[in-house]
């Protein structure tokens, strides 16, 4: 009876519960669509990185990452990455040879990281031939075949088709010298991987270097998140001696801004939420005031001042949450739909690009997220009811009554 009571109560005086609820729906929708278009925008930094170049997990020799010189590469590679693409959980392994150069045009010349790949393999592991602006990817017929980023060839004046020269030191540490022709221009989500990266053939820079394959680097990417962390493990039992690192050791600034970018939707939501509280408060008590006589009657014949107290905390949270269901729900349409089409972001690309994420966003917010902003809404109630309660219920009959 005290649940229908509180129910109908709040509806007594529609257009006062009408504005609270609409105010805290549009808090909650705002609040929430926020929280989601800022993890959605971290969730494309995270998996803009990992296609590009990042990889769930990496394996080097052990203190490659203190000298990153090319005499440090992973002893026996070629054998080593042949025993990890053989891990069940491993989806794709692709050996990478990484050396420090100067890449050389006509008109001048930038330091450059010279990636040499297995261009097979690295299709399966890395977005990069999908970022291909101008050209293709590679051409297993000619040799000595270069794919270099846009930034980079605006800084260096290049063109599709130009001749490049590359220099860096070979095994005996002298200086060597190879020609290259720009097969391809891509184009990634950061402007600085796409000025300090060139890409070319593995078997160029082995014939080059007179030397067997040699592997600076093992990527490695697995069919899903949960199984980065025991793929990890399994391989670094099996080879003690190099360095396995998942991917949130080897970019722990973005790991670190994954993480908390959750934290500071809750924490966001939570200050609206609080914002809200002391307009529900306030109509609560508006509420309380405009019935003193009604609850004065009611402590009158004999109805108890905790059950006064219980139908005044019933009637904030039955407010609160129709609000708080219907913010909830334009919310979960909202991100559904934009998580589905996507925001373009392509104004202000460059912004994107410094930033490292894709110009298209897509918002969303974790199953979790739903269920700990109801136990919020309904805390939030019942401290937003404190107030109010303890009013009506301290209310004295014989005075209460004559208030007209």
């Amino acid at each position: 009876m005290i649940l229908s009571l509180a129910w109908k109560n709040i509806w007594r005086n529609k257009k006062r519960s009408l504005i609270i609820t609409i105010a805290i729906s549009f808090g909650l929708w705002g609040g929430l669509f926020s929280g989601a278009v800022m993890m959605g925008m971290m969730e494309s930094v995270v998996e803009t990185a990992i296609n590009r170049d990042l990889s769930h997990i990496q394996v080097h020799k052990t203190d490659y990452s203190k000298e990153k010189e090319i005499i440090n590469y992973i002893p026996g590679g070629i054998h080593v990455l042949e025993n990890i693409s053989k891990i069940d959980m491993v989806k794709v392994a692709s050996g990478r040879t990484l050396i420090d150069g100067m890449i050389s045009s006509p008109t001048s010349s930038f330091g450059t990281k010279i990636v040499g790949i297995n261009p097979e393999d690295a299709i399966k592991l890395t977005d990069i031939n999908k970022s291909i602006l101008e050209g293709t990817y590679f051409n297993a017929k000619y040799r000595n075949q270069i794919i270099i980023g846009k930034k980079l060839s605006e800084r260096l004046n290049l063109k599709l088709r130009s001749k490049v020269v590359l220099s860096f030191q070979n095994l005996e540490g002298e200086i060597t010298y190879i020609a290259c022709r720009i097969v391809g221009i891509f184009k990634t989500a950061s402007t600085l991987f796409d000025e300090s990266n060139v890409y070319v053939d593995q078997k160029d820079l082995f014939r080059i270097l007179e030397s067997e394959p040699i592997i600076h680097e093992i990527a490695i990417k697995v069919g899903t998140t949960d199984l980065i962390e025991p793929t990890s493990e399994k391989i670094k039992s099996k080879y003690e001696s190099l360095d396995v690192q998942m991917w949130q050791e080897l970019a722990p600034e973005i790991a670190y801004l994954s993480e908390t970018t959750e934290i500071y939707t809750y924490v966001f939501v939570a200050i609206i939420l609080l914002a809200l509280l002391f307009g529900i408060t306030n109509t609560m008590l508006m509420s309380v005031v405009d019935r003193t006589r009604e609850f004065g009657m009611l402590l009158a014949i004999g109805m108890k001042k905790g059950r006064v107290f219980v139908m005044i905390v019933l009637e904030t949270i039955f407010l609160s949450f129709t609000g708080g269901l219907i913010g909830t729900l334009i919310s979960i349409l909202s991100i559904a739909y934009f998580a589905g089409k996507g925001i373009d972001l392509s104004a202000i690309a460059a912004s994107m690009e410094s930033f490292g994420a894709s110009t298209m966003l897509y918002p969303f917010l974790p199953l979790a997220m739903y269920i700990i902003l109801t136990i919020m809404i309904v805390i939030a109630a019942n401290i937003a009811a404190l107030l109010p309660a303890w009013k009506a219920m301290h209310l004295v009959p014989s005075e209460a009554i004559r208030t007209y």
